[in-house]
């Protein structure tokens, strides 16, 4: 006598895995939790910059001295080209510092943008292997940029220390870069989400960078120039809304005193609101994605 075997037992695999406690591991968290997710992870992303750091110069002969070098010698070449060549540093005072100022400013957004928008791209393995906040990343790119902003201006403090002396609106310069490095952390968050479905923006963003560059009164002073070419006054109201400009002015204003007179109008609060304005949309757009990277 044989037994006919009974219909096959239906499982709810998914209620079983609630039963248990189980999640999807790739499943997105709550903002909140990310956001403590994120808090947990600051060692990673403090070690992850330093070795960033150490890998891109380990192997040149001069090692980290570059990280001196080639900001110097990019600010040498503008120099001779707009500043000799082209004679926009007649009028401004101490040009070479006003000029190396702008320079160091807007190389510390552009490498933060162009560098986090290949951070995921350039890491997938790590992502399909390990759970952790994709936001790391990007996040350790720009604490590896800090950290050669902070090179780049004890160089600045040292050319301006000896050409114009010392003065407490350097500490000044603490707040400015504060703002400018909240403004770079949603830019490059937006940048890397975007750079890791569309593979082409990193080709891209040279060129945008570029025309960013000489848009933002880098080489020359902004209000001179438009009053020099009898411009209207709301042309550097709107010029002024650019936010490299802005914070290249709070870093020129606590720098160099001569500066002050030539300031641009609102640069405090303009750089503040693109400030928090980028970062919570930046942070918010990256982390509408964090179920979808690796996949593929």
């Amino acid at each position: 006598m044989s037994n006919a075997a009974g219909p096959a037992e239906t499982v709810d695999l998914a209620a079983l895995a609630e039963r248990h406690g189980l999640t999807k591991s790739s499943a997105r968290p709550p903002l909140g939790g990310y956001l403590r997710e994120l808090w947990g992870r600051r060692q990673f992303i403090v070690s992850y910059a330093r070795a960033r750091t150490y890998a891109l110069y380990a192997g040149a002969r001069l090692g980290s001295v570059w990280q001196v070098l080639t900001p110097l010698m990019n600010a040498a070449v503008y120099y001779l080209a707009f500043g000799v060549l082209l004679g926009t540093k007649n009028g401004i005072h101490n040009y070479a510092a006003f000029l190396i100022c702008g320079m160091f400013v807007f190389t510390y957004t552009q490498r933060s943008m162009t560098e986090g928008s290949r951070a995921l791209a350039l890491n997938m393995s790590l992502i399909r292997t390990l759970h952790f906040p994709r936001a790391t990343l990007p996040l350790a790119y720009v604490v590896n940029e800090l950290n050669q902003m902070a090179v780049s201006m004890g160089i600045l403090f040292v050319l301006v220390g000896v050409s114009d002396g010392l003065s407490w609106r350097w500490f000044l310069v603490v707040p400015a870069l504060l703002l400018q490095t909240m403004f770079n952390l949603g830019m490059t968050l937006i940048f890397a989400r975007i750079g890791t479905f569309v593979s082409d923006v990193s080709q891209l963003l040279p060129f945008v960078t570029r025309t960013w560059l000489y848009a933002s009164g880098i080489f020359f002073s902004i209000p001179d120039k438009l009053r020099d070419l009898d411009a209207p006054g709301w042309v550097i109201h709107l010029l002024s809304l650019n936010p490299i400009s802005a914070y290249i002015d709070l870093v020129r204003r606590a720098l160099l005193e001569d500066h002050e007179r030539n300031a641009l109008p609102n640069a405090w609060p303009i750089a503040a609101g693109w400030a928090v304005v980028v970062l919570i949309g930046g942070f918010v757009f990256f982390w509408r994605a964090e179920d979808r990277y690796g996949r593929g």
